[in-house]
């Protein structure tokens, strides 16, 4: 082992978090090899929009990620994560058009190419600032292989796959109802539609009929009457037999339509029985008018205004026009009442404004036969949704998913490969065209772009450089793994799923580990207007990524929400500290010929060094199965418990006298060394995939002979795991702690010493005891320990711990009256709390009633309650 530069006494994350990035990404060890012996493991990023910059979903996702291909590399896999950025068209264009108001000009003022020209500046601007955040929370991404959705290679398999899919007669143009933006002027896919329950109205009014009389309709948006082609009631409503066929005249428009008569709209038992029909302004009414060939009247402007079709309320913005078909309706005297009526009511995802149903001219892909293959790859185990209660979910969606509206009224983003002459002809090409291929004449490309989302549907594949049958391809294609938040189960994981079973024949990931969603320490989703939000960049530079990291993981359970608080990256950023100052003064004390650990014989190790390794062995397999399993709550918990707890405050603190002083009786100080380093070394590697800036700070300055990043992971096989070790060591430990625990109840100064009886020691369990001995008095401040000891004093405090019996003398003196008098009052105190609790335990109601954890928590309580107060008690008598 080569000697190192001593670790600095300041745990400082800055110092070292930028050097070892670079070390890394120059290593190499980022790129997987190509070709390769090794198994691929590979993972794709979700790509974070071009939008701005990275948020705390973001640092969440980015840690579990960068958590797993870490791991796997280390265990010898050909592994690839696979970094990008997505376009992301509304919600870009929607902020540089914002820009652009601050500026006093429009996108429309621009034109299209210079409009362009600004929306590739912003994403120059920030998918390096997105790039930059991720290298600070240390995500060792294939940056080789960086992709944008518009780029040159995913373009042309999104062109590709549009045309394929047109030819198969998959993808489509008709005039249909689709949900429209009138603050974005485009159309939206259902998914993109936010349902919000309002308080609204609901108006009755009067429709005159032709021939004389009226019939009365119900609706919460009065202006859409304006489109109105029918009324349709109930075939076998006895109320309206008669009127079916008859004719209706428009109070405010000089038309008529008919009374029709249709059992799939009309329920007759809610409202008047009766409902108004607009076909171009109402799904259900859309598929009503269908059915019966009524005319189809848009009365919408683009933004929302009423168009020619709305006669004297043409001009007029939507809801301004509400007021005035009202007002008008009252003044006819056709008006019936109105109510409150709550309801939900569709509004843009992007923007918040309410979505109209709109009749126009979209293309669309039919999804019933890749849906149908989507859900035979989860039903047949080909792709795993963890946790599995997503799959009813997902089952759900794909089981009633309609026709997907896949064209946006928008510049930025796939401009969609069809072109149209004047003659009406389309041609759907790869390559743009001047001509039309029917006829000849001059074709222009549809101005239109195809929604994000159906090129992100191909990020496993076009990211590959599908439709060419690639090197990468090959080797990573289909994905190992995707982890991503639950929220795009829809947008984006089942289409990508659809996508890829459709284009390869292979869905395009083994597993899908779905995570909740960050939220502030209340359970709050964090937003700037609650102003909760945290800045995962600002809380690397405040607690180190590490930190930031072990947080995030920590709180990931499998199908929960992450309550953030940042007192618990302040105790991450604390157990950094614990490790680095537990690393120092193992480094202080080495002297550079420690052999490696795994060349020590375990068999003349003494009991500490034995118990050691024995938790470490244990903690081997415990976070490999909970990295295999994706609890990485799991994981993180038994590594901090091992780190901290076992190494770090019991064997760290017992190795302290064998390397400040030399050899110990049965302990030589060569073995200790060379445990201490070693043990540490691999608990480094442990942590790394977690934490790796401070991992491979500290395994460098203890001579390791390579990059943490490139170096095996521990497995489990190779160290002792001796049960009866770590049984000894647990009756050490708990007897130690029995003895703390006292002294801190009774408030004794460290300076006065406790003697300490124990009997009830097996044969086995008194020779180790024996010796332990040296350790038990300088851990638990003794000034005697007797071990199966036949006489106790009077008046020693006794207690079991660990299944021994312990006998606890205080040193003559210790309690005066001023001590004797806290110890009364705290013991009336601990009868008074415990007689409470028992109260609660004894109610039958509490313990039916009550959360199971929440009666477990009473118990523990009045248990520890009844201790103390034995205890105390005992102390109190034996100083009587």
């Amino acid at each position: 082992m080569r000697r190192s530069e001593q670790l600095p006494t300041r745990f400082d994350p800055k110092s070292f978090e930028a050097k070892w990035y670079e070390a890394w990404e120059t290593s190499g060890a980022f790129t997987p090899e190509l070709p390769s012996e090794k198994p691929p493991f590979v993972i794709l990023i979700p790509p974070p929009n071009v939008t701005g910059k990275l948020h705390i979903g973001h640092a969440l996702q980015f840690t579990l990620q960068d958590l797993v291909i870490r791991w796997r590399r280390m265990q010898g896999h050909n592994a690839l994560w696979l970094p990008g950025t997505d376009h992301a068209g509304i919600a870009t264009q929607v902020m540089v058009e914002r820009e652009l108001a601050k500026e006093g000009t429009s996108r429309r003022e621009l034109g299209r190419d210079r409009f362009l020209e600004r929306m590739w500046q912003w994403k120059a601007q920030y998918k390096d600032n997105i790039s930059h955040q991720a290298k600070a929370l240390g995500a060792s991404c294939d940056w080789t292989r960086e992709r944008f959705t518009l780029d040159p290679m995913l373009s042309r398999a999104v062109r590709h796959a549009f045309v394929a899919l047109h030819r198969a007669g998959l993808i489509y143009r008709a005039h249909r109802l689709i949900n429209w933006c009138p603050r974005c002027l485009t159309a939206l896919s259902d998914l993109e539609v936010v349902h919000k329950e309002i308080d609204g109205g609901m108006w009755d009014f009067a429709y005159p009929l032709v021939e004389g009389g009226e019939i009365v309709v119900s609706t919460s948006r009065p202006e859409t009457m304006l489109g109105d082609t029918a009324v349709a009631v109930h075939p076998e409503d006895p109320r309206y037999n008669r009127l079916i066929g008859k004719l209706i005249r428009h109070p405010l428009l000089d038309r008529t339509f008919p009374v029709i008569a249709d059992p799939i709209l009309v329920d007759p038992k809610f409202g008047t029985g009766a409902v108004k029909v607009t076909p171009a302004h109402d799904p259900n009414d859309f598929a009503t008018g269908d059915r019966h060939g009524l005319e189809k009247i848009n009365i919408l402007t683009e933004d929302g205004h009423i168009n020619e079709n709305g006669g004297p309320f043409a001009g007029q913005e939507r809801f301004a026009a509400r007021k005035q078909v009202l007002a008008a309706l009252g003044e006819k005297g056709l008006r019936r009442g109105e109510k409150t009526h709550r309801h939900a009511v569709g509004h843009c995802q992007r923007c918040d404004t309410v979505v109209e149903p709109y009749l126009s001219m979209q293309w669309f892909c039919s999804m019933r036969g890749m849906a149908d293959r989507a859900l035979d790859a989860v039903h047949s185990g080909e792709v795993s949704l963890i946790p599995d209660f997503w799959v009813s979910t997902y089952e759900n969606w794909l089981g009633n998913i309609l026709d997907w509206c896949i064209s946006r009224q928008l510049w930025w983003g796939h401009r969609i490969p069809a072109f149209y002459c004047a003659d009406g002809h389309t041609t759907v090409s790869e390559e743009d065209v001047k001509e039309c291929t029917t006829c000849g004449k001059p074709a222009e490309q549809d101005p239109d772009v195809l929604d994000t989302w159906f090129s992100s549907a191909l990020w496993p594949i076009s990211t590959m450089g599908w439709p060419e049958d690639t090197a990468d391809l090959k080797a990573f294609y289909p994905t190992s793994l995707l982890i991503t938040g639950f929220d795009i189960l829809f947008f984006w994981v089942a289409r990508m799923i659809m996508m890829g079973c459709h284009f390869t024949g292979k869905a395009p990931f083994r597993e899908v580990h779905l995570t909740g969603l960050v939220r502030d320490a209340r359970g709050q989703k964090m937003s700037k207007t609650k102003g909760n939000v945290m800045d995962p960049l600002d809380l690397v530079h405040e607690y180190g990524a590490d930190a930031v990291r072990f947080t995030l993981a920590a709180l990931a359970s499998p199908g929960r929400d992450l309550p953030l608080d940042s007192k618990r990256m302040e105790g991450y950023r604390a157990f950094g500290t614990k490790i680095w100052n537990a690393a120092r003064f193992v480094q202080m004390h080495l002297d550079g010929s420690e052999p490696e650990v795994g060349d020590l014989d375990t068999a003349k190790l003494a009991l500490p060094e034995a118990w050691v390794l024995a938790e470490l062995e244990r903690t081997v397999v415990a976070v490999n199965r909970a990295w295999e399993s994706y609890r990485f709550d799991e994981g993180c918990r038994e590594l901090y418990q091992f780190v901290w707890n076992d190494y770090c405050d019991w064997y760290v603190e017992m190795a302290k006298p064998v390397l400040q002083d030399g050899d110990q009786e049965g302990r030589r100080g060569a073995d200790v060394r060379a445990v201490a380093r070693g043990v540490l070394l691999e608990a480094l590697k442990l942590l790394h995939p977690v934490m790796p800036f401070i991992t491979e700070e500290i395994a460098q300055h203890l001579g390791a002979s390579e990059l943490l990043i490139g170096a095996r992971y521990p497995l489990a096989g190779g160290r002792s795991a001796d049960a009866d070790t770590l049984a000894v060591m647990e009756a050490f430990q708990a007897l130690v702690q029995e003895t703390r625990s006292y002294r801190h109840m009774v408030g004794l100064p460290p300076s006065a010493q406790l003697a300490v009886y124990l009997s009830g020691l097996g044969p086995q369990m008194l020779a180790a005891f024996e010796n332990l001995a040296p350790e038990m008095r300088r851990l638990g401040g003794l000034s005697a320990l007797e071990l199966n000891s036949t006489a106790v004093p009077s008046g020693a405090v006794r207690d079991v711990a660990a299944g021994i019996q312990i006998a606890i003398v205080l040193p003559a003196g210790a309690l005066g009256k001023v001590e004797r008098d806290r110890l009364t009052a705290e013991l009336a105190q601990a009868e008074a709390e415990l007689g409470r609790v028992n109260t609660r335990l004894a109610d039958p109601g509490f313990a039916q009633r009550a959360p199971s954890d929440v009666v477990a928590g009473a118990r523990d309580r009045a248990s520890e309650l009844a201790h103390k107060a034995r205890m105390l008690a005992a102390t109190l008598g034996g100083e009587s």
